[in-house]
């Protein structure tokens, strides 16, 4: 039987875990404190104190496990632009507290206050068939797991666009959505991590201590998705030689910035072969295109939607010069 905690026998996976569970630790008092799990959590993105992949086993630890979420996974039916008549009718739900969980298929896993409209932007548009996984919880913790079924139920006809009718159960002042204090905690708890680690000492008199191994590089907790862009075809038709312009400008890009990946949208359809927007034939002179950017510390966004308007222009041929494998240095 395999030994589930060989992570523990070595002082680096032990001081890991003991800075993870530490943190947990700290988000279980800002949770008791009112705080809504999608704000914890993406404010310890931003700020560097939580690490993307950890947030997966997080929220079945605490939102399932330890505070008894009711939740539901649901392939999306249909693709959910805006939010602004979603976070209307949650105003009032100050009794629910809230979480979307999407499985964004190139920015990752991305946790949603559903009554935050900021949190939103950086997710939509939800993709048809995608993979959301809905939970609820009782802000005092007097709400039944019977009523939280129904807020999830609740929610994902709110989703959809319909209305929903009020329940007393859902009504309340709630919370203030202030900034929760884990970060002091849980950087304290990372830095006494740390100071736990002994110095490294050499075996003996007169011999070079013996090199650490070299740590696995860790995912960064700041990967994202911006919002959608336009860029509006000016050729009279966006042919073959505006569709290997493009292909030539985003193959620099993400060569420039590696972990970084450019969605190309067309009548809110995702685009995954550029190829496809010439042999459709649709996109003429006037027709905008909408590109995003998913990734960690995501820049030159602006410089990349200038070249993609020219390469959507009669001035394509300039990002045609060169031999067909050689990388623009555009960036």
């Amino acid at each position: 039987m395999e030994n589930t905690l060989n992570i523990l026998s070595r002082k680096a996976g032990f001081n890991t875990a003991l800075r993870h569970f530490k943190t947990v630790n700290a988000f279980v008092e800002s949770l008791d404190e009112g705080y809504n799990f999608a704000d914890v959590i993406n404010a310890a993105l931003t700020d560097g104190s939580l690490q993307r992949y950890q947030v997966r086993s997080i929220i079945n630890a605490l939102l399932v496990e330890k505070f008894a979420y009711a939740y539901k996974s649901h392939n999306l039916t249909q693709t959910i632009e805006t939010s602004e008549k979603i976070v209307g009718q949650l105003d009032g739900w100050g009794n629910i507290q809230l979480v979307l969980a999407f499985h964004h298929p190139q920015a990752g896993l991305l946790v949603i206050n559903p009554k935050d409209p900021a949190q939103w932007e950086e997710a939509l548009p939800l993709a048809r068939d995608e993979l959301v996984v809905v939970y609820a919880g009782s802000v005092d913790g007097k709400l039944s797991y019977k009523v939280l079924k129904g807020a999830v139920e609740d929610f994902l006809k709110i989703l959809y666009g319909r209305t929903v009718k009020e329940k007393k159960e859902y009504a309340g002042s709630g919370r203030k959505r202030a900034l929760p204090r884990y970060s002091e905690a849980a950087a304290a708890a990372s830095a006494a991590a740390a100071a736990a680690e002994p110095a490294s000492s050499t075996a003996s008199a007169g011999k070079a201590p013996v090199a650490a191994p070299k740590a696995e590089p860790v995912p960064t907790g700041t990967r994202r998705i911006t919002p959608r862009y336009s860029v509006l075809v000016t050729n009279e038709l966006f042919h073959n030689g505006n569709v290997e312009a493009w292909k030539r400008i985003i193959q620099s890009y993400r060569s420039k910035y590696e972990g970084l990946d450019v969605l190309i949208w067309y009548e809110n359809e995702r685009i995954n072969d550029i190829n496809a927007l010439f042999k459709w034939g649709k996109v003429k002179h006037g027709t905008p295109i909408m590109f995003s950017v998913a990734g960690d510390n995501i820049k030159d966004v602006s410089k990349l939607q200038r070249y993609l308007f020219e390469g959507a222009s009669p001035r394509f041929e300039a990002f045609l010069h060169g031999a067909v494998d050689r990388v623009l240095d555009l960036f």
